[in-house]
């Protein structure tokens, strides 16, 4: 999710224990103790208990006794308030623990002891009856003379007995110095090149001149050898580093290997079932995101919840309100897809995944490799499968439905406008299973680029599911014509980008791409006069809207042109809109040729966006368009080699995508693919795409050991970090796209 602010800390009645008088926050905060009497020589004060839990001095320990039948991590704990934090210190914040029985989790954590209650720093250790001691070191985002260390010890069935000592949170130490460990230094795609598609390594070392490499197979049989090519410094990550080009081996197998500079990389196969496999992984992830509905054990092995938010206020979608002085009325908004690691559904994001998982399946009624049975009914393993619609427009039905509800009802003021978003009132924290959310729902104001959200996504399902049910086309046009209509009459309702508590603001100030996208898409449908001629007449028709960062939520005009591009119609300047695409094409096909880890992505001085993973995938997405509208290979093999890099070929030397790769992403920050802070959660679904490196660390987490960190290196596989390692369904959806159109080469 983007912009979004810290998780909370816990709950209001949880919190008030302990509140006094409140101290000046200092102007530094130099090498000393924040806490009082972490030490528990001969008191408890002043540290505070949840009113379920009792406590006292045990062997110089404060020992709690823990009730059992606790639901969340914050229905007990211990932990003291009025602690002052200064932004931009590091804080060693450590402590000993011992638990009885052995292997109770404890949730430690620094953040704010008053509303809104956000986290700046969270670790869950399991603990043992022996006792161990634990350190960290967390840079503080804020200024507060309101944090507050507490040890949340609820959510066991078992009552428990926690005792801890030696609690300290001491400021102005050095940050902690944090080198990932990034294996071999030979990086490859950890999961699988095409036996006839590009094959390409980077070798990291510090030699100049070109080096021997080998392929060898997985008995250890040596298939192929060559010499690298030197590239030099590579800025996106400070790495001096070499090329190995293998594509002259296609024979498939499994388990091969490449070896130079006495290093050998991390196995993978040459073939194209992995592809397969991950388009529908890509496109299953959007089952497990369902709201309103239990996930089945038969259908996600391990990912069955109960259903969220059912029912009415205060924390159903049966019947929200809007947010105070918005709006008289309330409405259904049950259903959709939780946006991403939290519990919020918003119209601008879930407009773009919606497009491209819709486009996914329209590229594959229309491309010359398209294969629309790859995604067909019975594919995806959903609730909807057998009913003889593909189960990819199931999916993306999901979400529709819930767009539809989000348009404000005829009689009432901005009629036709859809609302912004829907989420909850305050942040939470996590884990949380959306059944468990505490927190009041409520409807934000309507805007002009989640209206035309509506408008262009409804109007391109019109046509896709007129074959199937022509009643739900129907009502798709409907409400995108009203939406449409709506919008030219408020063109200018943006989101406040200080609306961020509780989810994300996605504000956008400059709606002309929103207006451009939603009038190609009426014209895709209806091929109706006013909606060509606003097409042509848009400002953003003839612009140049292939840049380096490439399309988004908040950059929707490059939807607008791969579908004028590609699906049929009678649009009057179709052929330069085509020749638009492959001229952007060329410039990604450059920027990857160019770049020494092969990407098409290269950001001004290298600093890497919110979400970089997605971007790369989007920029692929507009050269393998162009291989779709040329048929020429050199597109063909700039989009599949760009996968390379999500997979393995980086840094880092990880995948991205969660259960992809020997070494993979799986601890993306969510609060119910929360196996990190409990075990009895799950990981992330195969399938899931990380954010990916972002320079701008907003996260304290990755603020505490990133500082200064290149490019490709500010990334960190931490649940804690929300600002490099969310997932979000505009991410996946992009994911979803690339990989249908890589196992379509096959």
């Amino acid at each position: 999710m983007k912009r979004r602010s810290t998780t909370l800390l816990s709950l209001a009645a949880l919190l008030a224990a302990g509140l006094t008088a409140l101290p000046a926050v200092p102007a530094a905060a130099a090498e000393s103790e924040q806490l009082k009497n972490g030490t528990f020589d001969s008191t408890t004060d002043p540290w505070w208990v949840s009113a379920n839990v009792t406590a006292g001095l045990s062997g110089g320990r404060l020992c709690a006794n823990v009730p059992g039948g606790t639901t969340n991590a914050w229905d007990a704990g211990i932990g003291q308030n009025d602690i002052a934090l200064v932004k931009g210190e590091s804080y060693r914040f450590s402590f000993y623990a011992d638990t009885a029985p052995d292997g109770h989790k404890v949730r430690a954590i620094v953040g704010l002891s008053a509303a809104p209650y956000d986290t700046y720093f969270e670790v869950a250790p399991q603990l043992s009856v022996s006792g161990n001691s634990y350190a960290y070191t967390f840079t503080s985002p804020v200024d507060t003379p309101q944090g507050q260390v507490a040890f949340q010890l609820g959510g066991s069935a078992d009552a428990w007995r926690f005792c801890l000592d030696d609690a300290s949170l001491i400021g102005g130490v050095p940050p902690e110095v944090y080198k990932p460990d990034t294996g071999p230094r030979v990086r490859v795609n950890q999961v699988a090149y095409l036996p006839a598609g590009p094959k390409n390594a980077t070798l990291v070392t510090d030699k100049t001149t070109k080096l021997r490499w080998q392929l060898n197979n997985a008995n250890g049989t040596v298939a192929a050898r060559g010499w690298t090519v030197p590239k030099g410094i590579d800025p996106s990550s400070g790495q001096n580093v070499h090329t190995i080009d293998f594509g002259s081996q296609h024979r498939p197998g499994q388990g091969f290997t490449l070896i130079a500079d006495g290093e050998r990389s991390r196995p993978f196969d040459i073939g194209t079932a992995a592809y397969d496999k991950l388009r529908l992984d890509a496109a299953k992830y959007y089952y497990t995101q369902r709201s309103g509905i239990a996930i089945r054990a038969d259908l996600r092995p391990g990912y069955a919840r109960p259903a969220g938010h059912l029912g009415t206020a205060p924390t159903g979608d049966g019947a929200v309100p809007c947010q105070p002085g918005v709006c008289d009325y309330t409405l259904d908004v049950t259903g959709g897809w939780y946006d991403a690691g939290d519990h919020g559904k918003y119209v601008v994001n879930g407009g773009i995944a919606t497009w491209e998982l819709l486009s996914t399946y329209e590229r594959s009624l229309h491309a010359r490799t398209g294969r629309p049975a790859a995604l067909g009914d019975g594919t995806l393993a959903i609730p909807e499968s057998g009913n003889g619609v593909p189960d990819i427009l199931d999916e993306a039905r999901w979400e529709l439905d819930f767009l539809l509800k989000m348009q404000v009802p005829e009689g009432h003021p901005l009629a036709g406008m859809a609302h912004h978003k829907i989420h909850d009132e305050k942040w939470t924290g996590l884990p949380l299973l959306p059944s468990d959310d505490p927190q009041k729902r409520e409807l934000h104001p309507p805007s002009t680029a989640a209206t035309l959200n509506l408008a262009a996504t409804a109007a391109q399902a019109a046509r896709l599911y007129r074959p199937y049910d022509p009643a739900f086309a129907a009502k798709a046009l409907q409400a995108a014509r009203t939406a449409w209509t709506a919008a030219l009459a408020h063109p200018d309702l943006y989101a406040s980008a200080n609306d961020g508590t509780g989810g994300g603001a996605y504000a956008d100030d400059n709606v002309t791409d929103e207006f451009y996208w939603a009038a190609a898409e009426l014209y895709l449908t209806t091929g109706e006069k006013a909606f060509e001629t606003y097409v042509l007449n848009s400002p953003v028709h003839q612009a140049d809207i292939f840049g380096p960062l490439g399309y988004d939520w908040a950059r929707t005009a490059a939807a607008a042109r791969l579908d004028l591009a590609t699906v049929p119609s009678g649009l009057r300047d179709r052929r330069e809109v085509r020749r638009s695409i492959v001229s952007g094409a060329d410039r990604y096909l450059a920027t990857l040729k160019a770049h020494p880890y092969g990407i098409p992505y290269a950001p001004d001085g290298n600093l890497y966006d919110w979400g970089s993973n997605h971007q790369i995938l989007h920029n692929a997405v507009v050269i393998a368009t162009a291989y779709d509208l040329t048929g020429d290979g050199k597109y063909r093999d700039g989009a599949v080699q760009s996968m390379d890099y999500l997979l393995g070929r980086n840094a880092l030397n990880m995948s991205y995508v969660t259960g992809y790769g020997e070494v993979n992403s799986h601890n993306q920050h969510a609060r119910w693919y929360a196996h990190q802070l409990d075990p009895k959660l799950p990981s992330p679904p195969a399938g899931t795409l990380a954010g990916g490196p972002n320079s701008s660390i907003q996260d304290p987490f990755a603020q505490g050991k990133l500082q200064g960190c290149k490019g490709q290196f500010c990334y960190i596989d931490d649940i804690q970090s929300w600002s490099t390692n969310e997932h979000t369904v505009n991410w996946n959806s992009a994911l979803a796209r690339l990989a249908s159109f890589v196992a379509d080469q096959s």
